[in-house]
């Protein structure tokens, strides 16, 4: 089946790049930086045709977009200093900071090697929820769901539904369907408890899909003490904020640094608002980032970072670096800035 969408995309950033419109643009539109945002990174991904394959980089891609960057006259630095540098307004050159959301284990087996090489510090956003399991990786689990049944029955308030698994398109409409339910029909507050009597009723045993997918608490604080390691906030249980009320969502926020500093001994300075999209952050989770104290947020929003976000430390844009772009000239293309405006209907500086 062919991703409407990511055909667009890709044939977007052909067109810019072909045209030469990307690199004449750059001084232009190019901003003063990049933040990087990665989820996997690995060579042997489980399910290397799955669903969410999206969500996985190859460490071979990563070093090679690394080394292309840097040769370029990007700066690899930590987010604390990336954040000193917006301040600044980029007097001191283009640079880039590395982000990676959830806590994969591969970011420590399989990425890490590749940033010492490169002398490149990286942020990882970890929910606690996650790692303790009190949270569970949805998307992962409706995938094994899907593929485990040709045929499954949803239990809707509106009474059950059939869902044909019975093929690979088919798989992929269910797949669709289940994350439609489980993130606009079910309440963000009783989606796990929905997700698991669907898991059973199915098959599907969820105990130790953590321990094998995510790092675990001695992984995080080997993590924490390395060099060029900074670990972030990803809210407690990674729940899409805008679906919460007030009190909920404040304690995801900043409950969260309390969370991390019992584990690490230290409160955490950067957040990455779970999803990170329009309808999962907005004015009111910003402004809630800021009265918890961090240093600063990032969203999922697609834009190169500008001046002005000095005035939008807690509003800011990622480039993602995903299996679908595994492409240096793609990524140059996106980091030109030219990509920017067209991702968000003619914004150049995105916040939210």
């Amino acid at each position: 089946m062919i991703d409407g969408g990511e055909a667009v995309r890709k044939l977007a950033l052909n067109i810019a790049r072909f045209t030469g419109l990307a690199p004449l643009a750059k001084p232009f539109v190019g901003g003063i930086g990049a933040i990087l945002m990665l989820h996997r990174v690995t060579a042997t991904p489980e399910k290397p045709d799955g669903v969410n394959r999206h969500l996985n980089i190859a460490p071979r891609f990563l070093d090679t977009l690394v080394a292309d960057m840097k040769a370029r006259g990007y700066a690899f630095v930590s987010l604390d200093e990336a954040i000193e540098r917006i301040e600044a307004g980029g007097k001191d050159g283009q640079f880039a900071t590395i982000t990676a959301d959830d806590a994969y284990r591969d970011n420590m087996t399989e990425a890490l090697p590749v940033l010492e090489k490169h002398d490149a510090p990286i942020t990882i956003y970890v929910a606690p929820g996650l790692i303790d399991g009190s949270a569970d990786l949805w998307w992962d689990v409706v995938e094994d769901i899907v593929n485990a049944r040709d045929r499954l029955t949803l239990a809707t308030p509106k009474g059950p539904v059939t869902i044909d698994c019975s093929t690979h398109g088919r798989k992929l409409q269910a797949n669709a369907r289940l994350h439609a339910y489980l993130t606009l029909e079910v309440r963000e507050e009783d989606q796990r408890a929905v997700l698991r009597d669907l898991a059973r009723s199915n098959g599907i045993e969820l105990d130790g899909l953590r321990s094998s997918t995510l790092m675990t608490w001695d992984d995080i604080r080997a993590m924490a003490g390395h060099r060029l390691v900074t670990i972030g906030a990803h809210t407690v249980n990674h729940r899409n904020l805008k679906r919460l009320d007030e009190a909920d969502a404040r304690h995801e926020i900043g409950d969260v640094r309390r969370q991390l500093q019992a584990q690490l001994g230290e409160e955490p300075r950067h957040l990455a608002y779970p999803y990170g999209y329009a309808s999962a952050v907005g004015c009111r989770e910003v402004g809630f980032a800021r009265d918890a104290g961090y240093a600063s947020a990032v969203t999922t929003r697609h834009g190169v970072l500008h001046a002005e976000h000095a005035g939008f430390l807690h509003a800011l844009p990622r480039i993602s670096v995903n299996g679908r772009y595994q492409s240096v000239a793609h990524i140059r293309t996106m980091l030109s800035g030219v990509t920017t405006p067209l991702a968000n209907a003619g914004k150049m500086v995105v916040t939210i």
